[in-house]
């Protein structure tokens, strides 16, 4: 397939400055995505079009990823209300963050990532309204949505939030300048801010450059940005959303979103996601296609080996493995995940079943104990015992907890 096509087919083409499919098709071309550092992660709902453009680099095109360091000290407009300003401290952290994940994306793929605090910050404010500010239409810019939203809802916007806009076109202007970028892509909510380096570069040079962007992907069941969760964003940063979670997140897709998360989130083929998908449909039971997603975005995100470790770990609680059999990353991965006992402080079962909070009292444990509430590797127990590990207790059908030496 053309890349046009691929687009397509996967759904990652929502608006553009062009209707031939030659811009994109045709010989190489360098563009550009960029991402402000208003956090010190990304959230599964940026990665989209960020796999919209790893399908470009696959095409042979040229990438340059900017983190916006610079414009991120303003702060992108919403339709609701201003953000806060962010401290510089925690701007520089969060660039440094967002820095190293936008390169593991990417891992063994050639792009450039640049920051755009290193070519804003010298800017100075006479020469720069005098020389861009003059190529901005003020009835053009008021007529935007999200200006529209804002004097609707009675908040308004101060001047700072409104120049942004203008930072972002010169970021365009600038990166066309120094590596020759004729693309920008982007979310869809970004529409207008994309416009507005196209029309400068044009204003400025003469000159077409274009612009796409990529749909906001959206939760069918609950009609939200997709990328939360009950417990709100699903982050990319481990220390913020573990490998485990990030894996159940994606096991937990709805059927009728499998085939979509698939040609969105994965680099698999056509025809492999159109195979995985009809083995899908014929036992939706066993959640195959969710499986094969989860393997793939959790890979891709986390690495190889950490995927094999969450894996191995939702085989153990959910699927009869044994404990033993897990390796030391897929241990630490389940330790991280349930409350663990150590042999050497908690001799028996009763004790153990105390200290990690799953009976509030020996009496209690030992109830649930003869109950027949309380299993072990999977079998039933129904009376106290000596604990050894590595093992897993199970009491009742979703509490946990890992026996360690």
């Amino acid at each position: 397939m053309k890349l046009s096509e691929e687009l397509l087919w996967r759904g990652f083409w929502k608006q553009a400055t062009f209707t031939d499919a030659a811009v994109i098709d045709g010989a190489p071309r360098t563009l550009y995505l960029g991402t402000d550092p208003s956090a010190d992660s990304l959230h599964v709902g940026h990665l989209a079009v960020y796999m919209m453009v790893r399908h470009f680099l696959e095409a042979g095109h040229n990438v340059v990823l900017l983190v916006g360091g610079g414009t991120a000290q303003i702060g992108d407009m919403r339709d609701t209300k201003e953000r806060e300003l962010l401290p510089l401290d925690e701007i520089a952290y969060n660039k440094r963050q967002l820095s190293q994940q936008v390169s593991a994306i990417f891992a063994g793929k050639k792009f450039t990532l640049v920051d755009n605090y290193d070519w804003l910050m010298p800017i100075t404010l006479i020469p720069f309204l005098r020389d861009i500010g003059k190529s901005f239409n003020m009835a053009e810019l008021t007529q935007r949505d999200f200006f529209k939203a804002r004097i609707a809802n009675g908040s308004g916007l101060s001047f700072a939030e409104f120049t942004y806009t203008l930072l972002q076109g010169y970021d365009y202007y600038h990166l066309h300048k120094q590596h020759n970028v004729t693309l920008q892509i982007g979310g869809s909510d970004q529409w207008g801010n994309l416009l507005s380096g196209v029309e400068l570069i044009r204003k400025k040079t003469g000159q077409t450059v274009h612009a796409m962007t990529a749909p906001l992907i959206v939760n069918k069941s609950t009609g939200r940005k997709f990328g939360k969760s009950e417990g709100g964003a699903v982050w990319l940063d481990p220390a913020k959303t573990s490998p485990y979670r990030f894996y159940q997140f994606w096991l937990g897709t709805e059927d009728d979103s499998v085939e979509d998360y698939l040609k969105i989130f994965t680099m698999l083929p056509k025809e492999e996601i159109l195979a995985v998908v009809q083995r899908h449909e014929s036992d939706p039971g066993k959640r195959y296609g969710q499986r094969v997603l989860a393997r793939e975005v959790t890979s891709l995100v986390h690495g190889v080996e950490r995927c094999k470790a969450v894996e191995d770990v939702t085989e153990v609680l959910f699927g009869g493995r044994m404990v033993a059999d897990l390796s030391e990353v897929a241990l630490a991965a389940l330790a991280a995940e349930v409350p663990t006992v150590s042999t050497a402080e908690h001799e028996t079962l009763v004790t153990g079943l105390v200290a990690a909070a799953a009976a509030k009292s020996n009496g209690e444990a030992r109830r649930l104990i003869a109950g027949g509430a309380v299993r072990i590797d999977g079998q039933k127990v129904q009376e106290d015992r000596q604990l050894s590990g590595p093992a897993l207790i199970k009491k009742g059908k979703n509490v946990f907890i890992l026996v360690t030496t």
